[in-house]
């Protein structure tokens, strides 16, 4: 074994400290900057940060070698803000936290269309992140031809992040809607809500929501994005985002597209496709007026809008709730919203009112005259056997204060605004509510007048239900007993005998539901198992074979 002394002369050891000592400024000064400095495992170092930092704004991206220095987007900027924030005292001291569900600002770029097509033709096969070129918060990119502007946010960073949010503006000149069909906030609504449905179905059509190599288990390093999406319409009729009319006529619809690419490398032809030949297809077979059935649109208008005036009509009428004859209230499952049809071994029951009960309404639209059951104020028991109807009738009066698209089968089933479903909670957490009451002298003293758990029980769930709902104004309660706590409705003669009244902390529901009526409040309670209701209640609907009876 041999041993080598290596002599160093001093004046070397002198240039090695000094070369160290340099290293370690360019490190702090890279890391000030918002780059990164790679280890020893040759991570991607500094000049990253400055090329992120001058492209898209903000701290550049760490260094991801291993051992090495990384510091993130939350770094400081540069050295002079890095002095401004040590000497101003109003400074922020550290970044704002980041918010994931309000979409971050993006660039401002904007144009013409054909600028826009020729900058994707340029992206082609670049990496991912320079996609965000293509961001126009405020200007858009403007198409002459199809008289529309497209407004793109940020750009998402990865193939596999959450797609780009994009807008388009239809001018009104373009889209050519009658001023009568948005003229009012409800008609405003209800084609917007026509018009999401369209771009939704016509995508589905089209196969634009299908995304590139879609089947195809390319893995990573295979096609992917390209699809776009739109919210998926229900059978409610409710205001959104998606497709909405603005004041002037324009028409407005927002949605997402994954831009495609292959690997992390940017697909260019296909994302020219899609903003030059598939984009401009759906504007004009869904957002242009003479490309829609003109009938389909008014008739869509005016209905959601007559249901809506016999909504605002039930308090004149002394009403809570009304379901026309000929409704068609069973879904086809649990999981689909939509009708229940008729088929080879039964057919559908439609819903018929009882003589007694009956009520009209001259619809001011339509030119009809509506008739079906009209519930009045006070308290109003459903009963019947087991699957007659009961929780059908419940289930479709629970979303009475929505609208529905014709062909609902439960249009013009509506139910007071201020109506609420009351159930039983198990388990939900309550935080400070008065439940005194229904519920109070807790065992061990545990007061109820600011009632907190993390952790409720059947009954002090629903007591905090009503008081929730009474304290934000409803005055309408929904109830089926098949989702309450039964300790809560009721208690009969021989459990009262056993457990006297100053051990038990619960004052049923049955004895405070005259007081709630008394106080303007009314309750529409489905019951199949106690009669103790009936010594209170004002109306009797009986359930058989979902044929409806006023017993």
């Amino acid at each position: 074994r041999r041993v080598f002394f290596i002599r160093l002369r001093p004046s070397f050891l002198a240039f090695s400290l000094q070369s160290t000592t340099i290293k370690r400024q360019a490190v702090n000064n890279t890391m000030r900057r918002g780059g990164g400095y790679s280890g020893r495992s040759g991570g991607r170092g500094g000049g990253r940060g400055d090329y992120y930092k001058n492209k898209y704004g903000g701290g550049g991206r760490g260094g991801r070698g291993r051992g090495g220095y990384n510091v993130g987007r939350g770094s400081v900027a540069n050295d002079t803000d890095a002095n401004k924030s040590s000497s101003d005292p109003t400074a922020e001291s550290a970044p704002r936290a980041y918010d994931p569900n309000v979409p971050r600002p993006g660039g401002d770029n904007g144009g013409m269309h054909a600028d826009f097509i020729n900058l994707l033709r340029r992206l082609d096969h670049k990496q991912y992140p320079a996609y965000h070129d293509i961001e126009s918060s405020s200007k858009g990119w403007v198409n002459d031809l199809e008289g529309y502007t497209l407004y793109i946010g940020r750009a998402q960073s990865d193939p596999f992040a959450k797609p780009t949010r994009c807008r388009i503006v239809v001018k009104n000149e373009t889209a050519k809607f009658p001023p009568l069909s948005y003229q009012n906030k409800v008609r405003s609504v209800a084609l917007g809500d026509f018009l999401n449905r369209k771009f939704y179905e016509c995508c589905k059509e089209m196969g634009a929501d299908v995304s590139e190599g879609s089947g195809q288990g390319g893995g990573w390093s295979g096609p992917k994005g390209g699809d776009i999406d739109i919210t998926k319409p229900t059978q409610h009729v409710i205001e959104q985002s998606a497709v909405t009319i603005l004041k002037n006529g324009d028409v407005c619809a927002q949605f997402t597209v994954s831009l495609p690419a292959r690997g992390r490398s940017i697909l260019g032809h296909k994302a020219v496709q899609i903003f030059d030949q598939t984009l401009p297809q759906l504007v004009q077979k869904t957002l242009l007026y003479n490309s829609l059935d003109a009938s389909a649109v008014t008739r869509h208008v005016l209905n959601v809008e007559d249901q809506e005036w016999v909504r605002s009509n039930l308090e004149i009428r002394g009403l809570v709730a009304f379901i026309p004859d000929g409704a068609i209230l069973p879904r086809k499952s649990g999981a689909d919203d939509r009708p229940m049809e008729d088929d080879d071994n039964q057919k559908v029951v439609r819903f018929h009112s009882p003589d007694t009960l009956r009520v009209s309404f001259d619809l001011p639209n339509m030119g009809k005259t509506l008739a079906g059951i009209g519930i009045r104020k006070g308290i109003t028991l459903i009963v019947g056997g087991g699957f007659h109807g009961k929780s059908t009738i419940l289930s479709a009066l629970q979303v009475g204060m929505y609208n529905k698209i014709p062909g609902d089968g439960r249009e013009f089933c509506v139910c007071s605004a201020n109506a609420v479903k009351i159930r039983a909670e198990d388990g939900r957490s309550v935080s400070e509510v008065n439940i005194t009451p229904f519920i109070n002298n807790l065992p061990f003293g545990k007061k109820t007048d600011c009632f907190t758990t993390a952790d409720a029980s059947g009954s002090t769930s629903q007591a905090t239900n009503i008081m929730e709902s009474l304290e934000m104004g409803a005055k309408t309660l929904l109830i089926d007993e098949d989702t309450c706590a039964t300790n809560f409705m009721i208690r009969d003669d021989k459990m009262m005998e056993l457990v006297h009244k100053d051990k038990e902390p619960i004052t049923p529901f049955l004895y405070k539901i005259k007081t709630l009526a008394q106080n303007g409040i009314s309750v529409i309670l489905v019951v199949g198992s106690c009669g103790d209701f009936f010594d209170v209640g004002d109306t009797t609907i009986l359930m058989d074979s979902y044929s409806c009876v006023d017993v």
